[in-house]
């Protein structure tokens, strides 16, 4: 892979959120060797002069489901494997395309997906895939319809475009937990409470019993990871975080008890904010279910609110979208929804270097620093004082970086 050279840019800093100039910074081997003055060299390297512009790390999605090609989750489960993943390459070079870098994926994808992703036989972010979702019967994962019968959910449980497996009892998560880690899952997802997408589950309803949710936790401590817990309700938030969760996907009815209970224990939250301005738009247009389209107003109203409360707590939030169907293209709107809240400057560090914390990725993503992964963008403009400036992505992203290898130049 030939070196890199970029000169004369803005180095964002995530950490101290401040512009730092004058720099210039050499990539090889897919990491950033060196960053210094204008005396830098490499020999034999490529040369890109950013004229002032910003140089960020990229974007970092903490909750994203690549699978979901279709609003009726059901349906997308139940296609078959060559044509689910056929449909997930577009929405994949698309997040890539709009500056993200990496994705936690948070039931659906696979090893195998970030695989191919990492060894370049695909076009797409780096991926951190939970494989599927956990899900008691009945819960936030289980898209059977109600009938006098029920079919047999293991007869697509094993399909890729099913985001998760059903499983009840202590003993049978367990050995989920085990085989999606023996699959190559780099975290474990939970269904700890009802959802939106699916149909016979309320949002506040529970999801798992206390022993089941240990159990989960601990088998994925053993194996050095940790659980993302689904999770609305100030209940359900609660019991999932004192059964060990480490962060909470979604949250939008947290109260200010709760969001102290997530400070003490050192938890994050991952707001999803914009999937549910794409559920009530676009979702009865593109087939979501009318059981699910009822169900948006309860947490649509409450997502920013959320977000004040979580931020006066001091509860650290990584950056989330949850996006479905046809609505992927809004993923980067997520940014201007947070920004009403909570500003440019906060929401780009929960986009980048908070995400990097989530992915216990630490000074390897989220940040320019040297021996970190070449993942960058170049930004006409500064997006600390216009964030909007991350949502064009064919006019002021410039250059799109991932691995050191070159996806996107305009210069």
């Amino acid at each position: 892979m030939r070196p890199t050279i970029i000169r004369n840019a803005a180095i964002l800093d995530t950490r101290n959120l401040k512009l730092q100039f004058t720099h210039s910074i050499l990539i090889s081997d897919g990491t950033i060797q060196k960053i210094g003055g204008g005396d830098l060299s490499c020999e034999g390297a490529l040369e890109i002069d950013a004229k002032g512009m910003t140089l960020m790390p990229g974007l970092i999605d903490c909750h994203v489901h690549v699978m979901a090609s279709s609003f009726n989750l059901g349906t997308v489960a139940r296609l078959p494997n060559a044509l689910a993943l056929l449909r997930a390459l577009p929405i994949m070079k698309g997040m890539l395309d709009r500056g993200f870098t990496s994705v936690r994926d948070a039931g659906g994808a696979d090893w195998a997906l970030a695989e191919a992703v990492r060894t370049r036989q695909i076009v797409g972010p780096r991926m951190f895939c939970a494989g599927k979702a956990l899900s008691q019967t009945g819960g936030h994962g289980d898209f059977r319809a109600r009938n006098d019968i029920l079919e047999d959910p293991c007869a697509c449980a094993y399909k890729i475009g099913n985001i998760g497996r059903i499983v009840d009892g202590v003993d049978a998560c367990r050995l989920a937990v085990r085989e999606e880690i023996l699959k190559g899952a780099a975290q474990i997802k939970v269904m700890a409470s009802g959802g939106v997408a699916s149909p016979n589950d309320p949002i506040d309803n529970m999801g798992f019993s206390e022993a089941e949710l240990r159990a989960i936790v601990e088998e994925a401590s053993n194996a050095n990871t940790y659980v993302m817990a689904h999770a609305y309700t100030p209940r359900a938030i609660t019991r999932a975080i004192q059964c060990g969760a480490r962060t909470i996907e979604h949250g939008n009815l947290v109260d200010e008890a709760t969001a102290r209970l997530m400070k003490e224990k050192g938890a994050y939250m991952v707001p999803t904010l914009i999937t549910y301005e794409g559920l009530a738009n676009d979702g009865p247009k593109y087939g979501l279910p009318p059981e699910s389209v009822r169900k948006i107003a309860k947490v649509r109203t409450n997502g920013l609110e959320a977000l004040k409360v979580l931020d006066n707590a001091g509860v650290k939030m990584g950056y989330g979208s949850d996006l479905l169907g046809e609505t992927h293209y809004l993923q980067s709107d997520e940014l201007l929804l947070r920004a009403k809240v909570l500003g440019s400057p906060k929401t780009i560090q929960q986009a980048t270097l908070i995400g990097a914390e989530i992915l216990n990725h630490e000074g390897l993503l989220g940040e320019i620093v040297e021996q970190g992964y070449a993942d960058l963008l170049l930004i006409d403009g500064n997006p600390l004082d216009d964030i909007a400036l991350l949502t064009r992505h064919d006019t002021a992203i410039k250059l799109i970086m991932q691995d050191g290898v070159i996806h996107k130049n305009c210069l």
